[in-house]
């Protein structure tokens, strides 16, 4: 039987338009003119000024044929520039593609050939960076190259002489190229809000880096779904510790404008340049991978300023925070918001929600609960935990692991061109997370690993996340990752790799590191505890996350954990 509405009447353009973000910067701009916007050291820029900048940066784009089907490239840290190109380079039609400035030459050459950016606009300091990579590109291109239009952004705390030396390579200022644009300039929505925004690529540890395309329309839902779960009021003061290029900022930067907020720049984070932007400007949100976290735990007393003057809040999501973690931000009087999300998400898309009664429960419990990963984003339709064998949803018993699944407007349209990766990533109709975790009697979700970090020890499944939590309350720990090794008896065993606090005596690294599996015995199974404990900083992405892949070659370089002789 054929189902009908109640009704037959028609969309039309009054009544239906494509959804999209760049309509909040045109708000902000027509409501809070003269508020600031975005400040950077001694500049400052008013929500009307970064409209007609965004204005003048779609139109500059125009006149260089750049639009629908172009994908532009920017090679920056968090500097007004990125900010606004979140909205001047979709303004124009084309897709904005945000590149970490941690990558190397070789694998930014790749990028931006698989991109086939046309433009590449690129912060002085990592200019050598981005000319390195399109040497790369020119020499692979067995004749056929052409070069895109490179954009360099000066910056008045880098050395002036880097500047001097793009403008001689033929690179245009940016600031100029703004000055070629029309700041009346008549910029269009997009006709479809499946159109793509944004263009970012995944970390690429173990293969080519897979390019996530994200729509208008997603952007748009998560945009407003932030300061709904985050208690994000208008005029919120928000610190740029995240970078912008990762995940497009987990959409933060439409956010900022929907809710007419001021972005604070910061080129570089330190827990000291964290507390001093509180101080100075009144920050009020504020998000950081779990690393980052921890250096503001454990910043010496020097570099802090507190009691903080006013309650701070602090999103968080990456690796699955430690409790301990979690626990000392609290109690240094910051508010921690658990999120959880990926590339292919728009960045966090779900949240452990707080819930009033939690409020009365011991510190270590309010920490346990609120390290769990939590339940869907007000914009995210459907999430689940299904088991790898049968497809079925796993039951909520907070035991039985099964992979983290996704359905709803605010996943990726896909990879890009790449169909193979999405058929398996969307089969049977859900996107895969590949991250394995439980379901809680509460729906509570909670990860208790990515597939390819599980550790089997004798046929039996170790978490190397309730490992790494368990070593963060060693109280000469300062970071902590666990990977498998191989084991001439068990097959696999536990190896830790840590990062001592300051000041911790490592003159007896066998004592300390006895010290710690003595420690680790006392908190969780045998067959759990670290067989090895190697010391040493641990190696990160841009982002802050453990480069897990680095540590597994590090431990497959010293061999299997032998069988006792005795």
């Amino acid at each position: 039987m054929e189902m009908r509405d109640i009704d037959d009447l028609p969309k039309n353009a009054a009544n239906y338009m494509a959804l999209t973000p760049l309509w909040f910067l045109e708000r902000a701009a027509t409501v809070h003119p003269t508020r600031k916007a975005v400040i950077h050291g001694s500049r400052t820029y008013t929500w009307l000024q970064t409209y007609q900048r965004c204005r003048r940066l779609a139109s500059a784009l125009s006149k260089s044929s750049i639009g629908v089907g172009s994908s532009v490239a920017l090679i920056a840290p968090n500097i007004p520039a990125l900010y606004e190109a979140h909205f001047g380079i979709p303004m124009s039609g084309a897709v904005v593609n945000t590149i970490n400035i941690r990558l190397n030459a070789s694998t930014i050459a790749f990028l931006l050939g698989h991109s086939q950016s046309t433009v590449v606009i690129v912060d002085q300091e990592f200019f050598n960076l981005a000319e390195d990579a399109l040497r790369i590109m020119k020499e692979k291109s067995q004749g056929n190259f052409t070069p895109p239009l490179v954009i360099v952004i000066a910056d008045e705390s880098c050395n002036p002489e880097t500047l001097k030396y793009a403008l001689g390579q033929g690179a245009i200022e940016y600031e100029k190229f703004l000055e070629s644009g029309d700041p009346d300039f008549a910029w269009k929505p997009p006709q479809d809000e499946w159109q793509s925004i944004a263009l970012g690529y995944t970390s690429g540890t173990t293969a080519s880096p897979k390019g996530v395309v994200l729509h208008h329309r997603g952007a748009y839902l998560m945009a407003l779904s932030n300061p709904i779960i985050w208690e994000m009021n208008e005029g919120a003061v928000y610190l740029w510790t995240l970078p912008m290029f990762h995940c497009n900022g987990w959409c933060f930067p439409w956010t900022l404008a929907a809710v007419c907020g001021t972005n604070i720049c910061l080129r570089q984070v330190t827990a000291k340049g964290v507390y001093s932007a509180i101080a100075k400007y009144r920050v009020t949100h504020f998000c950081a991978a779990p690393v980052v976290l921890n250096s503001i735990v454990n910043a010496p007393p020097e570099e802090t300023i507190l009691p903080l003057p006013h309650v701070v809040r602090v999103m968080t999501a990456g690796a699955a925070p430690p409790p301990s973690v979690l626990a000392g931000m609290s109690q240094k009087g910051f508010r921690v918001t658990h999120t959880y999300g990926l590339s292919e998400t728009y960045g966090p898309s779900t949240v452990c929600a707080w819930k009033p009664e939690w409020d009365s429960l011991p510190p270590e419990t309010q920490a346990r609960l609120n390290a769990r990963q939590g339940v869907r984003y007000v914009g995210l339709e459907c999430l689940d935990v299904i088991s790898t064998q049968t497809g079925q949803p796993v039951p909520a018993d907070g035991k039985t692991i099964g992979e983290i699944v996704f359905r709803g407007n605010i996943v990726m349209k896909g990879y890009l061109k790449n169909p193979k990766a999405n058929e398996e990533t969307f089969a049977n109709g859900w996107f895969h997370s590949g991250d394995l975790g439980v379901k809680n009697p509460d729906g509570y979700i909670e990860i208790k690993d990515r597939s390819k970090d599980i550790i089997i020890s004798g046929g039996e499944n170790i978490s190397s996340v309730e490992v790494e939590n368990s070593l963060y309350l060693h109280p000469a720990v300062m970071e902590a990752s666990v990977v498998a090794r191989a084991d001439e008896r068990w097959g696999e065993s536990p190896c830790a790799f840590v990062t001592l606090k300051p000041g911790v005596d490592k003159s007896d690294e066998q004592r300390l590191a006895e010290d710690i599996m003595k420690f680790c015995r006392s908190k969780m199974p045998a067959y759990w505890v670290p067989k090895s404990v190697i010391f040493g900083p641990l190696p990160k992405t841009a982002t802050g996350k453990i480069q897990k892949h680095v540590l597994r070659a590090k431990a497959k370089e010293l061999g299997p954990v032998r069988m006792s002789k005795l």
